[in-house]
C-alpha cells in the first residue's frame, strides 16, 4: 500500500469540505426561495445521464438545510461589531409558538441597517434581554457611548437596557406598540377613534403638544376605561423621545417604532410558512436567522438618513454633558 503525501490528503479534505459546503449552501438558498424538499431535485439543472446524482432526496436536502442554517446562525452570532458607528439600536421580541425570539438591529451614522444578534427564550424576560445586550457588548458594542435605543415597550426590555447602559441609553418606546396596547384595552367600537386621536397627537411633531393631547385623551378614557388610560400614561414621555430631537420627518418616523424589526420577522414568517410544527427553540432560531440574513441582502438605507449626523451630534452632546457631570461628581467625592 502506498501512503498518500500529507499535503495531498489535506487538499482532498479541503475540496471535500468545500463541496459539502456548496451543497449545504445550495440547499439553503433553494429552501429560502421557497423550494420544498420534495421539489428540490426538479429545481436543479439537468446533468448528463452518465453522471450519478446523489444527496437530493427529501431527507438529505433537509439535513443540508439544517447544516446551512446552523452555519448562518453561527455567522450572525460571531459578527464583530467594534467597527460599526451605531447611533440607534432597535430591540423587539416576536413570538413563535411558545417561544420568543429577541432581535437586535443597529443603524449606523450613514443610514445602514445591521442585524446584530438574536436570542431565543420561553418568555421575553429581563434575563434574556440582558443576555442579548451583553453578547453585543462582548462582540464590540461600546456601552460607554450614548445611543438611542428603540424598544417595543416591554418592561423587561426597558429594565435590561437601563441595567446595561444606564443613562447612556436614550430610550424611545415604540409608538405602534403603544397604540396597540391602548386599543386592545378598549371595546371594538372605540378602537378606531382612539387610534386616530393618538395618530394625530404623534403627528404634531411637537413633544409638548403631543403630550398634552395624549394626557387629554387619557383623562377622557379614565372613568369608563381606566386600564386603557393607565396604559396610555405608562411611559408616555418615552414615546416622544425622538420627537424632541427635531429630526427630519422621515427619520423620526423610522426611529419612533420597531417596525423595522417587524418587517424582518414578516420575511421570516414568509420563509417559514411551510413549517407545520416547530420542534424547539433551536429550530426556531435557525429559521429566524435564515430569514433575517436573507432580508439583509435587500437592505437599503433608512428613510431620512441624511438627518442622522444631527442625531449623532445630539447623542454626542448628551455624552459630553454626562461625562462633565461625572467629572464634577468625582471631584466632589475627592474633595
Amino acid at each position: 500500500m502506498i501512503d498518500e503525501p500529507p499535503a495531498l490528503l489535506e487538499d482532498v479534505g479541503r475540496r471535500f469540505d468545500s463541496d459539502h459546503a456548496r451543497l449545504d449552501e445550495r440547499a439553503f438558498e433553494q429552501m429560502v426561495l421557497g423550494v420544498s424538499t420534495r421539489r428540490y431535485a426538479r429545481s436543479l439543472e439537468p446533468l448528463p445521464e452518465e453522471v450519478e446524482v446523489r444527496g437530493i432526496g427529501k431527507s438529505a436536502v433537509s439535513e443540508r438545510f439544517v447544516v446551512g442554517t446552523q452555519r448562518r446562525v453561527a455567522e450572525l452570532m460571531r459578527r464583530d461589531l467594534s467597527g460599526l458607528k451605531l447611533v440607534a439600536l432597535l430591540l423587539d421580541g416576536v413570538h413563535f409558538a411558545e417561544h420568543v425570539v429577541l432581535a437586535a438591529v443597529g443603524i449606523d451614522v450613514d443610514g445602514g441597517k445591521h442585524p446584530l444578534g438574536l436570542r431565543e427564550g420561553a418568555t421575553e424576560n429581563a434575563a434574556a434581554c440582558k443576555a442579548l445586550l451583553e453578547d453585543l457588548i462582548e462582540r464590540g458594542l461600546n456601552p460607554n457611548r450614548v445611543i438611542l435605543v428603540v424598544i417595543d415597550g416591554a418592561k423587561a426590555l426597558r429594565r435590561a437596557v437601563l441595567d446595561t447602559f444606564g443613562e447612556r441609553a436614550l430610550i424611545q418606546r415604540c409608538q405602534a406598540h403603544k397604540k396597540r396596547n391602548v386599543t386592545d384595552a378598549l371595546p371594538e367600537r372605540m378602537r378606531a377613534s382612539v387610534r386616530t386621536a393618538m395618530n394625530q397627537a404623534y403627528a404634531t411633531r411637537d413633544p409638548k403638544r403631543a403630550r398634552r393631547r395624549l394626557e387629554n385623551l387619557a383623562h377622557k378614557l379614565e372613568s369608563a376605561h381606566p386600564g386603557a388610560a393607565a396604559s396610555l400614561r405608562e411611559g408616555i414621555d418615552e414615546t416622544l423621545t425622538v420627537m424632541a430631537l427635531h429630526l427630519s420627518e422621515g427619520l423620526e418616523r423610522v426611529l419612533s417604532s420597531t417596525n423595522l424589526i417587524e418587517n424582518l420577522f414578516s420575511r421570516v414568517r414568509e420563509i417559514a410558512r411551510r413549517v407545520k410544527r416547530w420542534q424547539g427553540g433551536t429550530m426556531i432560531l435557525r429559521w429566524t436567522a435564515a430569514g433575517v440574513l436573507e432580508a439583509e441582502r435587500h437592505f437599503r438605507k433608512v428613510a431620512g438618513y441624511r438627518a442622522l449626523p444631527r442625531l449623532a451630534a445630539a447623542l454626542h452632546a448628551r455624552e459630553v454633558a454626562l461625562d462633565r457631570a461625572r467629572g464634577v461628581d468625582n471631584r466632589k467625592q475627592a474633595a
